[in-house]
């Protein structure tokens, strides 16, 4: 038979009429068990649900080892765990202090503690008649012209402040001298005492012979500011307008170092600061009166208070002169009245002039 027709006659065979040899059919018969068996095998897996292939296998192949699965679908479902309520968190809030009077702050630059003065209303001035009422108690014969830019007494509201509870202290300006922003004083010495400035002995003694512009300077150095007269006036007299700042007795060395009318000097020269605890200002400040007499920002007019602002007046725009307040040892018990304002050229500096600084609230 050529290639061709043995080609043709290889295609065209039926499959059935192959002669097949016995060994092929037993190879059939046993492929025809297997499915069978499978056939069985798969029945069974479902039929159990819980059986594991591997034991199928192994029963499939006459094998001895089998494993044991979890039926899920009868297994115990364990519990829901038990719903718990979140604690209740308490939290004690500490109200930040209000402020009032007794509040205060500690001055990081120099350690002056300040003294808050509350903002308000008080009366600022004193008629000429209640002036002269005084002023004839210690000199017996006085003229109203003396106390006419006291006049006329005025209500005035203020902003709340800070206010240095002491004098600026010898120590304390040593500090803007050494930090090169301050002069160091005009003289050093005080009144009875050569070496005062520099002396260890008098450093929280008030510093002296200093101008206004070196107090000016000094109280921004310390970031704060001079303070205005009518802030000066409220810190020593309060919201009720007392004469004085302990209140209406007349002034007496137990209670300012000053230099009565009629009798010898308390002291004759300066005090430590906080010597006079018994003639503290109604917000716990020391010497307003007395000791020292004190620089205030504000210019000088003598009619001022005739046209004076209601709310935190500042004082003139200009001027010749600046204001000193609350008298000193030097100065008699009329310039220790809490209303009296005297003017001085700013360049003047003497052993009984000193200041202390102010700061907004």
């Amino acid at each position: 038979m050529d290639h061709q027709n043995h080609v043709e006659s290889i295609g065209k065979r039926p499959l059935g009429t192959d002669k097949k040899s016995p060994a092929r059919f037993k190879r059939l018969g046993f492929f025809a068990l297997l499915i069978v068996l499978g056939i069985a095998l798969f029945s069974l897996r479902d039929s159990l649900g819980s059986t594991n292939v591997n034991e199928l296998s192994g029963m499939a192949g006459g094998a001895a080892e089998a494993a044991t699965a979890t039926d899920l679908s009868t297994s115990t479902p364990s519990p829901d765990p038990t719903a718990t309520t979140p604690p209740t968190i308490t939290l004690t809030l500490t109200p930040t202090p209000a402020l009032g009077i007794g509040s205060s702050q500690i001055r990081a630059s120099d350690g002056m503690t300040m003294l808050y003065v509350p903002a308000g209303s008080f009366t600022m001035g004193l008629a000429v008649e209640a002036a002269l009422a005084e002023c004839v108690i210690t000199r017996g014969t006085c003229e109203a012209i003396w106390f006419a830019d006291i006049n006329p007494p005025h209500l005035v509201e203020l902003s709340a402040f800070w206010m240095d509870q002491t004098e600026v202290t010898n120590a304390m300006y040593a500090l803007c001298v050494g930090a090169g922003v301050c002069s160091p004083p005009r003289m050093k010495e005080s009144y009875t005492v050569k070496d005062y400035y520099e002396n260890p002995a008098y450093a929280d003694y008030p510093v002296v012979f200093i101008p206004w512009k070196q107090a000016n300077a000094y109280c921004e150095w310390a970031g704060a500011r001079l303070p205005s007269e009518a802030e000066w006036e409220k810190a020593a007299r309060g919201p009720d307008g007392r004469l004085y700042p302990w209140g209406e007795a007349r002034p007496e060395c137990a209670l300012a170092n000053i230099n009565p009318f009629n009798d010898s000097a308390c002291v004759e020269d300066v005090s430590a600061v906080r010597s006079y605890p018994n003639g503290q200002s109604p917000y716990q400040i020391f010497d307003m009166v007395g000791n020292v007499a004190e620089w205030v920002n504000d210019w000088y007019n003598p009619a001022y208070y005739a046209n004076s602002p209601a709310q935190d007046p500042q004082g003139p725009a200009e001027g010749m002169a600046k204001i000193l307040r609350g008298g000193s040892w030097y100065t008699d018990e009329d310039y220790a009245n809490a209303a009296y304002r005297y003017k001085q050229d700013p360049r003047y500096y003497y052993g009984f002039t000193g200041f202390r600084c102010a700061a907004s609230e």
